[in-house]
């Protein structure tokens, strides 16, 4: 990255953002739940619920799409619900199996964009929707979908250590949608090499190559990052000179952006040469952004220059954390 930042002055666009804001709602709905899936032997706040089934887990997971992309764009919606539900099975080291919808929307045009949309994202990621729920709603629309998947070695978010590498994975060439911070970089990919992409997930966690790891959602590198330190219990610095943001987009709205094609990882400074030949050697590129601490904070790092992003101890991110 060419230039410096006010790491103040960035650290306070980040926090008062509102997917940062999104983040620290899911704390006292999380709360309601607790004991409850750990009674099961499932661990909780993870990208998808891991279930032991024979020799692996299965993985089930659910999102949904912020109104206002359904208004404005229902079959983006659409696309969009596939894909993270897709990331998030192929982040934790699972395959995706299938899918179901809950749809509702105020008029039949919309329901069709949206169901337009899943269905192409679906076949693009081979990935079927078997089933699901329309609504007929008096106003606003909204989207939410369901996926199981199968791992047979997890990557989470609970087993970061002090020491590791956080390395992003994530591919250069895309498209970047302004008003949405979306970085669709799966766009120039066609549809056989875009499922091989997403398959080096679970190879690496097969083969050890990866400690634990998250894609990166809604909360943009920043709050994925924080995200992934609070749930296994440690800290994490980001180091900024590492990212460079495609032409044109602010070092703020980088570190915010939703990508179709990224992921934070943790891993071993032993391991991380193998990782960057494992995803680099199919074009995906792959840097040392950071790494993980034992203080229960994360910051953000300039050259000689640390702000602290967030503190564990003052007040939870999402509310997840080692068990």
């Amino acid at each position: 990255m060419d230039g410096t930042v006010n790491l103040q002055d960035l650290v306070a666009v980040l926090r008062a953002s509102e997917v940062f804001r999104n983040k620290c709602h899911i704390g006292p709905v999380a709360e309601a739940f607790t004991g409850l899936a750990e009674a099961f032997g499932i661990r909780n706040g993870d990208d998808a619920a891991a279930i032991p089934d024979g020799e692996g887990h299965l993985l089930l997971a659910a999102e949904g799409i912020v109104a206002g992309m359904v208004r404005e764009n229902p079959y983006l919606a659409g696309r969009c619900a596939v894909l993270a539900n897709v990331n998030d099975i192929y982040a934790m080291g699972g395959r995706p199996l299938a899918m179901v919808d809950v749809i509702g929307t105020p008029d039949e045009h919309s329901a069709r964009e949206v169901a337009r949309g899943m269905k192409d994202g679906a076949q693009r990621y081979r990935v079927p929707v078997v089933g699901g729920h329309v609504l007929r709603t008096g106003g606003d629309s909204s989207v939410a979908l369901a996926i199981l998947g199968r791992a047979k070695r997890l990557i989470t978010s609970f087993d970061a250590q002090p020491g590791d590498c956080l390395v992003l994975a994530s591919r250069t060439n895309g498209r970047w949608l302004d008003g949405m911070g979306f970085w669709n970089c799966t766009l120039p990919e066609d549809d056989a090499t875009l499922p091989a992409h997403l398959d080096l997930l679970p190879q690496a966690a097969e083969a050890g190559l990866v400690r634990a790891g998250k894609d990166v959602s809604m909360a943009g590198i920043a709050g994925t990052a924080t995200m992934l330190a609070e749930g296994s219990g440690i800290g994490a610095c980001i180091d900024l000179n590492a990212l460079v943001p495609p032409p044109g987009v602010a070092l703020a709205s980088w570190l915010l952006a939703f990508m179709s094609y990224g992921f934070l990882l943790a891993v071993s400074p032993e391991k991380s040469a193998a990782v960057a030949k494992h995803f680099a050697g199919h074009g995906i590129a792959v840097a040392r952004i950071g790494a993980f601490c034992r203080e229960r904070r994360v910051s953000l790092r300039q050259g000689g220059e640390d702000c602290v992003l967030w503190d564990f101890a003052a007040q939870a991110f999402a509310g997840g954390g080692a068990a």
